[in-house]
């Protein structure tokens, strides 16, 4: 459309009357879209954190992992296993049903209908592989594998709660899939991890193979969040505003002072009371909480009625040195992560007149020793029959055995009511806890150090 000049002019001069007219009306609404627009921009920020940074959690994680050893809190988030633990029940997760056969040496399991893995793919029997030891496992169908035992085995069902996964880190039935991983030399670095349900975020795990490396990551802010077990560490960050400091206690773990039963002097019960006596609570306050028996409290079948020895330096030395051989000396290994809790120990210990070394054992236990400080891993179910019934290596190697707790042992993985294997373990923790292959120290606490 082509304007002529008056045409022109007319629009121009209806502009002109149109803005003295509503000049304040303009200049009102011109003032509010401008507050508008700085506020859009100052808190946009805001909401970027708000939509897309707070959905994404990145976690940094220590120690180095392939795909056969990765973290438990990891692999459960993948994937599931065919039954989970209960309080103590096992119930059915991928599996719809079994049944017990042979007087329990058979386990027949049974698979929902329409699961499948995460890349789309249908999970069968023909996918289930646990790589147990002393299990000869047949696949009946696509729904239905059977699992034989050279023993019976009431607890058996138990084992199979673990996260089946498939190369590379493929699971079934999970909250989250593995959308991208970063290795090197078969050495995961970096994993992340995206849902399948609305309403979670996506977690980004790095791992690092030292604390101080893990600790810069934090610093550098790699990570939003890490956990250490050294309060030390934790209390520098206790400092900082825009970090919280949870301080939580690891029942999944326990430190423990083994004794080597060879030594004539330190396998009598009255010396064990006695070095336990002599470790007053100043010395677990910044390790964990003390361990009064090898459950944790946790535990569906943790003993209440357990009492921890009275600290008693008097005592305890009388006992030391009534029994002491002339010249001893006693070796104490352990790692460097657990060196601080050595020397405490030696102090303590030398206190009430025993004499000890320390020594730094890097990977393989060593064969000669008369303390080895380490932590132990615990299994959610309370079975321990793979740690301290005699005629297992854990035992053996410390020349541990006690029969009455070899008997409760297997009492309790022969029994499937868990109101009786309760009353069974219950029994085994007063036992073991009058005769322990060592000290009972403390479930350790864990910092989490993460960003507001």
């Amino acid at each position: 459309m082509i304007f002529d000049k008056k045409t022109i002019r007319y629009y121009y001069w209806l502009l002109i009357e149109f803005i003295k007219k509503n000049f304040k009306a303009l200049l009102f609404s011109f003032f509010l879209s401008f507050l508008f627009i700085l506020l859009l921009i100052s808190l946009s920020p805001l909401f970027y954190r708000q939509f897309f940074i707070n959905k994404k959690e990145v976690i940094g994680i220590l120690g180095q992992y392939n795909f056969d050893n990765l973290p438990q809190e990891i692999t459960e988030k993948i994937s599931s296993g065919l039954v989970y633990i209960n309080s103590g029940q096992v119930v059915p997760l991928l599996a719809s049903f079994w049944e017990i056969k042979d007087e329990g040496r058979r386990f027949r399991f049974h698979l929902k209908n329409d699961l499948f893995w995460n890349d789309g793919k249908e999970f069968s029997s023909y996918d289930i592989d646990f790589r147990f030891k002393d299990v000869t496992v047949k696949v009946i169908d696509k729904k239905t594998i059977d699992f034989y035992l050279k023993e019976p085995s009431a607890i058996f069902p138990f084992l199979l709660s673990k996260p089946i996964i498939r190369p590379s880190l493929v699971g079934v039935a999970g909250l989250y899939r593995v959308s991208r991983i970063k290795k090197k030399y078969d050495i995961v670095k970096e994993l992340v991890l995206y849902p399948n349900k609305k309403g979670l975020p996506t977690l980004v795990y790095k791992f690092y193979p030292s604390e101080s490396e893990l600790i810069s990551a934090y610093k550098l802010g790699e990570v939003k969040e890490i956990k250490v077990y050294k309060k030390s560490l934790a209390e520098t960050f206790k400092k900082w505003k825009n970090t919280n400091v949870q301080r939580l206690i690891d029942y999944s773990q326990i430190m423990m002072l083994l004794i080597n039963h060879q030594n004539e002097f330190l396998k009598e019960k009255e010396v064990k009371n006695a070095l336990s006596m002599a470790l007053p609570e100043d010395f677990y306050k910044d390790f964990g909480e003390v361990a009064l028996g090898p459950i944790p409290p946790s535990s569906w079948a943790y003993n209440e009625s357990l009492k921890q020895n009275i600290y008693n330096e008097e005592t305890a030395t009388k006992i030391i040195k009534k029994n002491l051989p002339k010249n001893a000396s006693f070796s104490l290994f352990t790692s460097y992560d657990h060196y601080l809790v050595a020397t405490s120990l030696k102090e303590y210990f030398e206190k009430v007149g025993l004499p000890v070394k320390i020594k730094i054992f890097s990977y393989q236990r060593p064969k000669e020793f008369d303390f080895l400080l380490v932590s132990l891993k615990l299994e959610s179910d309370p079975d321990q029959y793979l740690l301290w019934h005699s005629t297992q290596e854990n035992a053996k190697f410390l020349h541990y055995k006690n029969v009455k707790v070899d008997k409760l042992l297997e009492e309790g993985r022969s029994t499937l009511f868990v109101e009786k294997r309760k009353k069974i373990y219950q029994e085994y923790q007063k036992v073991i806890a009058d005769d322990p292959p060592g000290l009972f120290l403390y479930h350790p606490y864990v910092y989490v150090i993460k960003r507001k």
